[in-house]
């Protein structure tokens, strides 16, 4: 095998690993930021921190600003994929283990199925489709059964499961949109607008008064969100979409949640049972069955699941 060759496999493996582990273990860093700071302000400051960087170096290297018409495209995801997706994320896992808001979280796929074909009537009915769809809504209404050892909190869950409407409704209008035709400076645009949208909503919500104080442990772990979970497995995200199947990489999608649920159970010792696991059961195999329809076009389905960089493409 020619060295370019053996080296581009190495990059490939490393960039797998990057959005399989960095995304899923972000859940279980938001759930040390939120214990430690207001949520909102804490999804504030990696997204706006997250896109200051992204939005300059793009800018510095000599990608052109966004138009006016482009701006007014980019708030409105701004609003609904960051400000309406993560400050009930954020604000949920102060309340809901990391593993559990992980596999609500992938439930993404799902809801945009579900928006194309219904609202906006972009999907074909297909039975198989509306079927694995189904699936996955069964075993999220598993997940929020009521058990006699452990209950989880029922409007924490639906909050992130209503940011995660909101991710999937801006992912399918997202299409519709006139962006810049940069990836990274779309995402770095939108992850800036919407970090000064959560501190403005943080601020509105009385966060700011005092002014949070950042721990050590809290300032860590925003630094790995916008460090790790926003810039370089989003740069891992982009590599890999130029040279593999969207499918393939849209992998994830089902690796984070176990990768979360692992991580939660051993580091902060998440309960799991065996409804909590028949529940993620279905809805990892509901998402690999959605994002592995036989001959389909990549659909926004494909190509907005989460998401803890970002726009149209990731959620994390």
């Amino acid at each position: 095998m020619p060295a370019q060759q053996k080296r581009l496999d190495v990059a490939v493996i490393l960039a797998f690993l990057a959005i399989y582990l960095v995304w899923g273990t972000s859940f279980f860093a938001i759930r040390i930021a939120v214990h430690e700071v207001p949520p909102v302000f804490a999804a504030g400051t990696r997204f706006f921190l997250a896109g200051l960087l992204l939005y300059g170096f793009m800018r510095a290297t000599g990608t052109p600003r966004p138009s006016a018409i482009e701006w007014r495209g980019l708030s409105l995801l701004a609003v609904l994929m960051f400000v309406g997706d993560y400050a009930p994320l954020f604000w949920a896992e102060k309340y809901v283990p990391s593993g559990i808001a992980s596999i609500l979280a992938a439930t993404i796929p799902l809801l945009t199925v579900a928006i194309e074909t219904f609202l906006f009537r972009r999907q074909p009915f297909q039975p198989r489709l509306i079927a694995a769809t189904l699936l996955g809504f069964a075993g999220v209404a598993i997940l929020l059964l009521p058990s006699r050892n452990q209950s989880l909190p029922v409007i924490p869950c639906l909050a992130i499961l209503a940011g995660s409407t909101l991710w999937s409704f801006g992912g399918v209008l997202n299409r519709s949109l006139k962006l810049p035709a940069s990836r990274p400076l779309t995402s770095g645009a939108s992850m800036l607008a919407g970090g000064a949208g959560l501190l403005i909503l943080s601020g509105l919500c009385g966060e700011l008064h005092p002014f949070p104080h950042v721990s050590l442990r809290a300032a860590l772990a925003l630094l790995y969100l916008i460090v790790f979970g926003s810039i370089l497995a989003f740069t891992a995200y982009v590599f890999l979409l130029a040279r593999m199947p969207a499918t393939r990489v849209a992998s994830y999608a089902y690796v984070n949640p176990v990768v979360a649920v692992a991580l939660g159970y051993f580091l902060a010792r998440e309960p799991i049972n065996l409804r909590m696991i028949a529940g993620a059961a279905l809805v990892l195999i509901s998402v690999y069955l959605i994002l592995n329809q036989p001959k389909q076009p990549v659909t926004s389905a494909q190509a907005n699941t989460r998401p803890e960089g970002e726009t149209d493409t990731l959620k994390t």
